[in-house]
């Protein structure tokens, strides 16, 4: 049987991924309650980064420990990665001393490289076209909060970044709407946009694509990697801040994320992301190492 790898949520069957949530939701339970679940005894995990992290570090590591497994922190310092080894050597060796791979690197196309060469499950922790994880705890807690997430309608308002890509496959998978609003020239994956035309709609005003929503997402203006045109993209970005004024369009109690790390004042107001009724950030960053261990468990079963 083929190693199955989590590239994209594309790389899940619909009814797969309704599971994974589901089971995050019982393991989160089972944490909460201080209930053993060692479903993972014994097994390793090699976790590459890249790109720094904060939620995705913490989240995998404590994650294995929680399943009874243990994880290996690797940075390019700390591997020939980082002296210019070729990806597929280094996917090979590394994939036969452990039972499944995480990678938070830049290029999409260097974990797919890396996974075509590997013997064991490679799970995409952030790369710079999608960000599937942080999909699983989104929805993990939009459920929570308001049930399920089929046939509402998502307004994604910012860049058209890693994040926006991975909402455009949640769409797909989970059966909503979405909305999404960037300025000119910041627009998500073309091709990505034509292949679900029939759920996504792109729009170049704030107001236009939060109207009716029933969740609104946005995140920084300047991802890893993009420090330096941080000042160019906040005068682009400046009528795509979410604020009091542009969630009054989305429908009553409609819901606030952000996948972190937040800057308010620029992509988002305090009053927005510290609203307790309506933000659930902290949830949804919970939910990283909930999802993610549900994850774990679904790859190493197959």
């Amino acid at each position: 049987m083929a190693v199955r790898h989590f590239l994209t949520l594309k790389d899940c069957s619909s009814d797969e991924l309704k599971s994974i949530v589901q089971r995050a939701h019982e393991l989160k339970a089972l944490q909460h309650a201080h209930e053993p679940h060692l479903t993972a005894k014994g097994r390793m995990m090699a976790m590459i980064f890249e790109k720094s992290s904060t939620r995705t570090r913490v989240s995998f590591e404590a994650g294995m420990a929680q399943l009874g497994g243990h994880a290996l922190f690797l940075s390019p310092q700390d591997t020939q990665l980082g002296r210019g080894e070729p990806v597929d050597d280094t996917a090979k060796v590394i994939s036969s001393m452990v039972d499944i791979i995480m990678i938070r690197t830049f290029e999409h196309s260097r974990i797919q490289e890396f996974a075509a060469h590997s013997s064991v499950p490679v799970i995409n922790a952030l790369t710079d076209s999608y960000h599937p994880c942080q999909l699983l705890a989104d929805v993990q807690a939009f459920e929570e909060a308001q049930g399920s997430i089929q046939g509402k309608t998502v307004a994604w308002v910012g860049d058209g970044n890693n994040m926006c890509n991975s909402y455009i496959n949640a769409a797909a998978q989970w059966d909503f709407e979405l909305q999404i609003g960037c300025p000119l020239g910041f627009e998500p994956d073309a091709a990505l946009l034509a292949e679900h035309a029939d759920r996504v709609q792109l729009m170049h005003s704030a107001p236009d694509a939060v109207n009716s929503a029933d969740l609104v997402v946005t995140d920084t203006w300047a991802s890893m990697g993009q420090e330096a045109e941080k000042d160019d993209r906040s005068d682009a970005f400046a009528q795509f801040q979410v604020n009091a004024e542009l969630m009054s369009h989305a429908n009553s109690g409609a819901l606030f994320m952000h996948c972190l790390p937040a800057y308010r004042g620029s992509e988002v107001t305090a009053e927005v992301i510290d609203n307790e009724t309506t933000s659930i950030v902290w949830k949804e960053a919970e939910n990283r190492l909930h999802a993610q261990k549900a994850l774990i468990e679904f790859l190493l079963d197959q």
